[in-house]
């Protein structure tokens, strides 16, 4: 796999530290993405390539391109951290595919500049649920870092207990972090500050340039939308990121960082996913407003590029329209609502109430909800659901897998009759129902369809990541390469992948993830 230089190293020495990475003993292969490799131009086929496999273990490095690692700062749970940066993860260089120029890099390659008294390694535990969870994100169509592969060793490593060392290639058009922001201003280093900034707005916001004002204020806002569209997809589909420190915050909007992260399994706005935050700050219903207040602290750090503080503000200002339109859309899709209307975030609210009060399981509810409105289309608007009066039961026996899922399920039949009302609405939008009622039936049946490509059947829950980490452990890679494959098809019906989809088993509730990896 030839390199480039990276672009990162044309910044100066300021930002980073060269130095090669630590041999990895025994490498094996782990895990292969097929669609990231494809993204770099490489086969997609696992390599039976030695030399690559020692490379991508950090045990050779061309002379001409010794790795990177680059210094940032951040907050870390609400507190400024000082100077952090990549304390395991080296930079091997850029690589030019079919959709652009992205970094590489290693990360679990040993020890650096900033590894803050830390050993440099991963261990294959948390590899492996970065390499899954990196491409099962992007499947669903979320902005992510990729993951191109998995190498493991036999090497030991400790963390609470000995694991195994292990180094996930990671590919990104960039892995600038808010916090690199952060380093420059909160040192007083206004030059390295406008140099980052430059680089940020001529190599991936160009349209920032052209913007009338300030160009900085313009990077500002436009890393407020996609921040914003962001964490409204992670909501939408019940992603807990875990550690949303302002240095695991991607300048251009990915998930960047995977630790530890959850999807939900019954629904709990409290839901708390990392063992280390013992006061809650990154629970799910917290993260848009965290993301908020990284934000703030990304505006606070480019304050000596603005014009003034107030500059800032309005750049910022946005978001608390942009985020609460951005998840309403993605709630509507889940739905099937065709477009957003008054009154669609309330029906949202109160469903998500009702999961709540019951801890439903957030996947399955909304996967069973999209398969009971695909089977039963010819009842959506019927004409007697015309009376926002009547409440109904919802008829056929296609509803009663989602009516199981409540142990007291009036409260979701009412929400049902409210739910079919609406549906309506934008059927008779589309098509007249007395000049062309088959014209309206199509649109109706047309929901269900556009709810099965909005709702996954499948997402990378902790309880399918550890049976496929322990038998991994095991040697055994079967089960990783059989949820791989139905991380990548996340909206389909595979036969034989039922297990894949269920509900989890009661150990799974006492899985803890925590930061140490």
């Amino acid at each position: 796999m030839q390199l480039q230089a990276s672009r990162f190293e044309s910044l100066g020495d300021a930002f980073h530290t060269r130095l090669p990475p630590t041999p990895l003993p025994s490498p094996h292969w782990v895990g292969w993405s097929a669609e990231a490799a494809a993204l770099l131009g490489l086969a997609p086929e696992l390599p039976q390539d030695e030399a690559l496999l020692q490379r991508l273990s950090g045990n050779q490095v061309p002379d001409e391109l010794l790795p990177l690692a680059s210094v940032y700062s951040g907050h870390q749970f609400g507190h400024w951290a000082g100077q952090l940066g990549d304390g395991r993860a080296l930079l091997l260089g850029d690589r030019v595919g079919p959709q652009g120029r992205h970094e590489v890099q290693l990360k679990g390659a040993g020890r650096t500049p900033y590894s803050r008294g830390g050993d440099g390694r991963a261990v294959l535990r948390s590899s492996i649920r970065e390499f899954l969870c990196s491409e099962a994100m992007h499947a669903l169509g979320i902005p992510t870092t990729r993951a191109l592969c998995v190498t493991g060793s036999p090497a030991p490593v400790r963390r609470e207990t000995v694991e195994t060392a292990a180094v996930v290639t990671r590919v990104a058009p960039s892995f600038i972090r808010f916090g690199h922001f952060e380093h420059f201003s909160h040192g007083g280093r206004h030059a390295e500050l406008r140099r980052l900034a430059d680089f940020v707005i001529d190599h991936f916001y160009p349209d920032c340039r052209a913007a009338d004002g300030n160009p900085y204020a313009a990077l500002l806002a436009a890393v407020t939308r996609r921040s914003a569209e962001l964490v409204a997809q992670w909501q939408a589909v019940g992603f807990c990121h875990g550690v949303l420190n302002t240095d695991n915050m991607s300048i251009l909007g990915l998930t960047l960082d995977y630790g530890p992260f959850q999807f939900l399994d019954g629904f709990d706005p409290g839901h708390v996913c990392n063992h280390s935050d013992q006061t809650g700050r990154y629970a799910y219903s917290r993260q848009p407003n965290i993301v908020y207040w990284n934000l703030f602290c990304l505006g606070q750090a480019l304050l000596p590029l603005l014009d003034d503080t107030q500059q800032a503000l309005d750049a910022l200002e946005p978001y608390k329209t942009l985020f609460p339109t951005a998840l309403q859309r993605r709630m509507n899709d889940k739905l099937g609502l065709a477009e957003l209307r008054e009154g669609d975030d309330l029906l949202t609210e109160d469903l998500l109430q009702l999961l709540g009060r019951e801890r439903v399981d957030y996947t399955i509810f909304w996967r069973r909800l999209s398969l009971a409105q695909a089977a039963s289309a010819d009842y959506a608007g019927r004409a007697e659901l015309s009376d926002p009066s009547r409440t109904a039961q919802p008829p056929g026996p296609a509803w009663q897998p989602v009516r199981d899922l409540f142990l007291q399920p009036d409260g979701f039949d009412g929400w049902w009759t409210r739910w079919q009302q609406r549906l309506a609405t934008d059927a008779d939008a589309d098509a007249d129902s007395s000049a062309d009622p088959a014209g309206r039936l199509g649109q109706v049946d047309q929901v269900g369809s556009r709810m099965l490509r909005a709702n996954p059947r499948v997402v990378l829950r902790n309880h399918l990541g550890e049976v496929a980490i322990r038998q991994a452990q095991a040697g055994d890679l079967g089960a990783l390469q059989r949820l791989q494959a139905a991380l990548a098809r996340p909206y389909d019906e595979i036969p034989g992948s039922e297990d894949l989809a269920g509900f989890p088993p009661d150990w799974a509730a006492t899985i803890s993830i925590s930061c140490s990896s």
